[in-house]
């Protein structure tokens, strides 16, 4: 049986006009674009089998928009309502839940919470907390920070960036710190492994059973660690450190040790030795700005992938388990690249510094 003859689709020259804008405009959307094409072909004539074919869609969707065109012209081509419930929450009232939670506290609260804020505003819980996701908002976290009031800030903020982004020539730098009160920790009851659906658990409650302290020179350049454990944290063993550092490295490369400011980095018998030993040189930090020191980033990777979850019942197997993950560290070791440059570094905290200044008027 022979198909019906479709009605032919004719166009008026704005009509057209406005379908060919649409199909080309690059911020028309894909569908309504998709849409117009249709149309302008099903205009020069042809099946609809013919007009699938030439723009790669099914026969039922050209079928489909070329009647919504017939019936409704150009107003067709646009999404119908879908069903489901009208949005109840107005911009307003969205603007009066984001304005609330950054200018204003709840009462003698520190902070609002879902529920405050819902009672506040007359709105429901799950309300409050999708504008807050939406909008990135978390009044129940903090973050510590601390601004350093060193004197020489910005001249040492320059000299630590410039010897991680631009290396003397023949020299290894090295950042060197002290991870001090390791504490050799025994959980009260085995650790129970991860099971389908289950985390690994282990007790709240711990034994100790001693501290050790854990020098360690980062080199910036390979992410090679030299390290030693110390049962004190005194002048004496940073001593013992920096000639344990002399050793290992060849002699012909001079040597520039990023520190902080601890005051067994500054005692006489230690500017002593540096004295006798000039290819040391020393760098340190600001106070306050132990993040601009690399073997940190290194400390957390020990804390996070050894320490956090290790169990010992002495400080000699405390010490034995880092080596070996140190060893196995060195084996494959992996340099922490320092993007942001001082100027940068400055930038942001003097902007800071504004929003502070601002903050008290």
């Amino acid at each position: 049986m022979p198909s019906p003859k479709l009605d032919p689709v004719v166009l008026s020259a704005e009509e057209r006009l406005v379908l060919v804008g649409w199909a080309r405009r690059r911020k028309t959307a894909q569908a309504l674009a998709l849409r117009s094409r249709i149309v302008l072909r099903c205009a020069e004539g042809g099946t609809i089998g013919e007009v699938a074919e030439d723009i790669g869609v099914s026969r039922n969707m050209v079928s489909k928009w070329r009647s919504r065109f017939l019936a409704r012209r150009l107003e067709g081509l646009s999404d119908e309502p879908r069903p489901g419930k009208p949005r109840t929450i107005t911009d307003v009232q969205v603007d009066q839940v984001i304005v609330k939670t950054l200018e204003e506290i709840p009462g003698e609260d520190t902070h609002w919470s879902t529920r405050s804020m819902a009672e506040a505003v007359g709105m429901s819980q799950s309300a409050v907390s999708r504008i807050w996701r939406a909008f990135g908002l978390k009044p129940h976290a903090i973050e510590t920070w601390k601004l350093s009031t060193d004197p020489q800030f910005v001249d040492k903020v320059r000299d630590v960036v410039g010897l991680y982004m631009a290396p003397p020539e023949n020299a290894l730098v090295l950042a060197v710190d002290e991870k001090s009160q390791m504490q050799a920790i025994d959980r009260t009851a085995p650790i129970l492994p991860i099971m389908p659906t289950t985390p690994a658990r282990m007790t709240h409650d711990y034994v100790r059973h001693g501290t050790t302290s854990l020098f360690a020179a980062f080199d910036i350049s390979s992410g090679s660690v030299i390290a030693q454990h110390y049962r004190r944290h005194r002048h004496q063993e940073f001593l013992r450190f920096l000639k344990l550092i002399d050793d290992a490295v060849p002699k012909d490369l001079t040597l520039h040790l990023v520190l902080d400011n601890y005051a067994t980095h500054k005692i006489p018998k230690v500017k002593e030795w540096l004295i006798r030993h000039p290819r040391f040189h020393l760098h340190f930090t600001p106070t306050s700005s132990s993040w601009l020191n690399l073997v940190e980033r290194w400390f957390s990777e020990l804390t996070n992938r050894k320490l956090r979850r290790s169990a010992h019942r002495s400080v000699t197997e405390l010490e034995r388990d880092v080596r070996r993950w140190i060893n196995e560290w060195n084996a494959d070791p992996k340099p922490f690249i320092w993007t942001k440059p001082a100027d940068q570094i400055l930038d942001t905290l003097a902007t800071y510094c504004q929003r502070i200044n601002d903050s008290r008027h």
